[in-house]
């Protein structure tokens, strides 16, 4: 084994506190930790391993703050069905999931975590049902990741117990792991998780040091239920039961007024913006705008693909900022800067994970992915920056190369943990599968 991994490239993007950009650069990597960064070349040892990338940028790689990885099950199969209303979810999604089971978690997940290996994201924070199963298979594909088992109870007292019996399970499962580490997913409180559930997932979290990862304000329910019930916004209740105490990936928060989004820049509440999924569901753009003005850190998710279609982050940047844009009728409503560090170090520090990655520093963890700058889409390097090209001129297509820990997951378009054919075999068996337990 090297000593060392020297990386040289001709830009390194180091999304770092002063957005040092590097030409030609180097990141040296010992272990799964990056060693040095810096312009110019690396004095390479005997021992060391020298890759010479060419014409590549390197960056950290990049953070999906909102996805449920089984769900690309089915893909393509919820066209025309608004995915963000009750009817939506109780009458197509939860229709499909009632005929799935855990082996088609087992089997569907590697094609989820391959894809986002290929397209450059390098962590991910998930929501679902057989975490266990997904556990397993995030495991083997090498990526970073934040599971968290997802809860819907509906009111009833048995779904209630099994459920939180499955999740502490999952949470004792996933102590001591510093790659793939557990969350609780309420997936959304007071409109299927009752108070009584509320209170001792908030016991949960805080006896293992969880986060919660939670739908919030996508249609306003939570609102319509807490404030005939309770004479108070749901952020206000969520205040008040101590929920806002534990670290909230909250996905969508489409429909928080400015009282409410003050009130939960005061914690560490950390809205998720969907942009693909929203529009493919008919909803609107969330006012990310104001919530950053706040103070909020508001970061980025592709949600499930059978809502939004894909996994590539680099597309969804370029859609949240062109969403963010047209809900504002302002140009400078968002830079492009912002978006990247939206889906890499923002995300980081929504998952608690900000010392350890989403920028290329010395003593963080090598999460790092390589694009090909002599790909199409990246002209004239001398009137545009980094930023404005990595959002709005190429795609997750241009990756050539992804590591997380200081282990190559992917070397030249070529998936080094993963089968691609493979996972595409599982996923057909899985997808027939189901449809066909539907049929009968």
């Amino acid at each position: 084994m090297p000593e060392k991994m020297i990386l040289e490239a001709k830009y390194v993007l180091t999304m770092d506190s002063d957005y040092h950009i590097y030409s030609p650069g180097f990141v040296v990597v010992q272990d799964e930790r990056i060693l040095a960064v810096g312009e110019g070349s690396y004095p390479a040892e005997p021992s060391d391993e020298v890759v010479q990338l060419g014409n590549k940028l390197l960056m950290p790689g990049l953070v999906n703050c909102h996805n449920h990885t089984p769900m690309i099950l089915t893909r393509g199969m919820c066209e025309g069905v608004s995915l963000f209303t009750m009817d939506g979810f109780i009458n197509t999604l939860r229709r499909y999931e009632s005929f799935a089971d855990e082996k088609m978690a087992s089997l569907t997940t590697p094609i989820s975590c391959a894809e986002m290996i290929r397209t450059g994201t390098t962590c991910f924070a998930d929501q679902y049902f057989y975490t266990d199963k997904i556990y397993e298979q995030v495991k083997k594909s090498g990526l970073r990741g934040v599971l968290a088992y997802g809860i819907v109870e509906l009111g009833d007292a048995v779904s209630r117990e099994r459920e939180l019996s499955r999740c502490e399970s999952f949470l004792e499962m996933a102590q001591g792991n510093t790659r793939v580490s557990g969350w609780v997913g309420p997936h959304a409180f007071f409109v299927d998780n009752s108070l009584e559930l509320i209170q001792r997932e908030i016991a949960l979290a805080k006896k293992y040091n969880a986060g919660f990862h939670i739908h919030f304000a996508t249609s306003n329910e939570e609102n319509d239920y807490c404030l005939p019930h309770f004479g108070c916004s749901a952020a206000k209740k969520m205040e008040e039961l101590g929920i806002l105490e534990i670290p909230i990936l909250a996905a969508h928060s489409i429909t928080i007024d400015q009282e409410d989004i003050e009130l939960l820049a005061k914690y560490p509440f950390y809205p998720v913006m969907a942009p693909s999924a929203a529009m493919r569901s008919g909803f609107p753009a969330a006012p990310v705008k104001a919530m950053r003005s706040a103070g909020l850190n508001v970061v980025l998710g592709t949600d499930n693909v059978c809502n939004s279609n894909s996994y590539d982050m680099f597309g969804e940047m370029g859609t949240a900022g062109k969403l963010i844009i047209h809900r504002e009728q302002d140009v400078q409503a968002i830079t492009p800067k912002d978006l990247v560090t939206m889906a890499t170090l923002g995300g980081a520090k929504a998952l608690g994970k900000g010392s350890e990655i989403g920028s290329l520093e010395m003593g963080k963890m090598a999460d790092i992915i390589a694009l090909d700058t002599s790909d199409i889409g990246w002209g004239p390097f001398c009137g545009q920056d980094f930023y404005t090209q990595l959002v709005y001129s190429v795609s997750g297509m241009s990756v050539t190369h992804t590591m997380v820990d200081g282990v190559w997951l992917m070397k030249e378009k070529l998936l080094q943990t993963l089968d691609m054919e493979e996972c595409s075999k599982n996923l057909e068996i899985a997808t027939s599968t189901l449809l066909e337990r539907m049929a009968d």
